[in-house]
């Protein structure tokens, strides 16, 4: 399907690379809809396990190792931020975590002026 003048190359397509650096790269105020699955920052010590003993992978991935809660917040916070400029101002942010990051998620995105829906 050929886009039509007014829609951009990207629009309806998934971006890999980077977060910060490819939403740096999209225009301002363009995006009515961001779904976000950040690193859970889970800091095992072992082998994450299913109730069936089978191990969960990727979560030793060095996507998901931060030096610090410092080191995950700065990191957090510069996500939101690139994806708080490209956000149109109607538009909204899905973010997803478990109970290792999501409060830590929470507390920044109110500290950048997300407004809180659930």
């Amino acid at each position: 399907m050929a886009l039509s003048p007014s829609q951009p190359e990207w629009l309806d397509t998934i971006i890999k690379g980077d977060c910060v650096s490819r939403m740096a790269a999209l225009p301002a105020g363009s995006v009515d809809a961001i779904f976000a699955d950040p690193p859970y920052n889970l800091q095992l010590g072992g082998d994450l396990t299913r109730p069936d003993q089978s191990r969960v992978d990727a979560v030793n991935e060095e996507w998901d190792r931060f030096e610090s809660f410092e080191a995950y917040d700065a990191f957090t916070r510069a996500w939101l931020l690139a994806a708080r400029r490209l956000l149109k101002p109607n538009g909204t942010i899905w973010v997803i975590g478990s109970y290792h990051n999501i409060f830590r998620v929470g507390a920044i995105m109110q500290d950048l002026g997300f407004w809180m829906l659930n």
